[in-house]
């Protein structure tokens, strides 16, 4: 038979675990893997975390060593653009003109952060975290500033904020909302970060919207507020959410719906051509409905269905959404999904105030999403409460002495 070449567009995490999942199914054909970034394929969650506090060295990032590439006969072109897919022809054009044909295209291109679209968003000082460089440029910050203002209270903003604390920084967190992760976690639960923050030393202002950057010598110097506030700081971190990238999958004639619109197997309109990873807006049989998710373990597992799906196997992703988060002593496990407003009571188990609890989001008596706080051992039996969907006994739920697994409603 004659051989074939398996593309994938993004050297990222999902890029790398789809070619150690095409390898580990016994796809012994050609594999290029091509990423525009010029360090072997890496995981970002360090990169608000231990690696940015300086707890971690950058090599443990890496998904494989750079050896593991070679070994494994993955055509790696790390600093290549792909800037072009002829799905007619199957080929993907390189920024230098290079054609590489396919016989299935994966596209792993992941997010980028969204611009304050303020003046002086650009500034030197304007820092949005994304890539080993960017980390670089906030790290060398927060060994250099006595005042950070964050714009935007989101899970990456809150993680470096609490870099920033514990390097003894004064940190100002500007938060559109009246809560910080209110969109994400509802009221009941926000309160719980935004307290522990405060606690922390952390000056937040809820309702706060940014018009300017200020600058200094063309440098940022503080932010300007629409009520016309005045915020002094030595630099600005801005997280706001990030956006797939789709440039390249839009100009494909691909299906673009918040992402690239994928089925459960993650193939896209095109039967050649798969995503996974923040660029995939997938069809989730558990919810019923398409999602995109842009966190870590999403992009560490879809790929190893879109690699059976490539191989012409029956594939299907309905791993329930997770991710984590690490600030000051808390340490936070998510499971599930809910859209804002999306649940009609939240039940908590365990001691709130003292940040050592369960939580859960219900729907018509069903668990939709459970979180533990500083609690282990428990996520799965969590899953496993969302992905069975029955109804469950609120008090029994609440009641630390019930196990997990007794807690259905009679």
């Amino acid at each position: 038979m004659a051989s074939t070449t398996f593309v994938i567009i993004g050297a990222s995490l999902a890029g790398a675990k789809g070619a150690e999942a095409l390898r580990e199914a016994g796809y012994s054909d050609r594999i290029v893997l091509i990423g525009d970034e010029t360090e072997v394929p890496y995981e970002r969650p360090p990169l608000s975390k231990q690696y940015l506090q300086g707890k971690q060295e950058l090599e443990k990032a890496f998904v494989h060593p750079a050896e593991w590439y070679g070994d494994h006969d993955i055509d790696l072109r790390l600093g290549t653009t792909a800037a072009a897919i002829d799905r007619d022809g199957r080929s993907v054009t390189l920024a230098d003109g290079t054609r590489v044909a396919y016989d299935a295209l994966l596209l792993a291109t992941g997010s980028s952060p969204r611009r304050l679209p303020v003046p002086g968003g650009n500034l030197e000082g304007v820092h949005y975290l994304r890539r080993i460089p960017d980390c670089e440029q906030i790290k060398a910050t927060l060994r250099t500033a006595s005042r950070v203002v964050f714009v935007g209270g989101g899970w990456i903003g809150l993680e470096v904020t609490a870099a920033a604390r514990e390097a003894g920084i004064e940190a100002v967190v500007l938060e559109a909302d009246e809560l910080p992760l209110g969109r994400v976690l509802g009221p009941e639960i926000a309160r719980v970060f935004a307290d522990m923050h405060r606690q922390h030393g952390v000056d937040l202002r809820p309702g706060s919207h940014v018009t300017e950057i200020l600058s200094e010598g063309g440098r940022a110097s503080g932010v300007l507020l629409a009520d016309g506030t005045r915020i002094g700081a030595d630099a600005v971190v801005v997280g706001i959410g990030a956006a797939p990238n789709i440039g390249l999958a839009e100009a494909a004639g691909l299906t673009i719906d918040n992402g690239v619109r994928v089925d459960a197997s993650l193939r896209s309109s095109d039967p050649h051509v798969f995503a996974a990873g923040d660029v995939a807006n997938a069809f989730h049989p558990l919810l019923g409905k398409h999602i995109r998710v842009e966190h870590w373990d999403n992009a560490r597992k879809q790929p190893a269905v879109a690699a059976r799906a490539m191989l012409g196997e029956e594939a299907v992703y309905d791993r329930v959404p997770y991710f984590f988060t690490d600030q000051y002593d808390l340490g936070m496990e998510y499971s599930g999904y809910i859209e804002p407003g999306g649940y009609d009571d939240v039940v908590v188990r365990g001691d709130l105030e003292g940040r050592e609890f369960l939580a859960f989001w219900l729907a018509d008596g069903r668990v939709k999403a459970g979180m533990n706080v500083n609690i282990w051992d428990v996520n799965k039996q969590i899953q496993q409460l969302v992905q069975t969907g029955g109804r469950v006994d609120a008090a029994k739920l609440a009641d630390a002495d019930t196990p997990l697994d007794q807690v259905a409603a009679s």
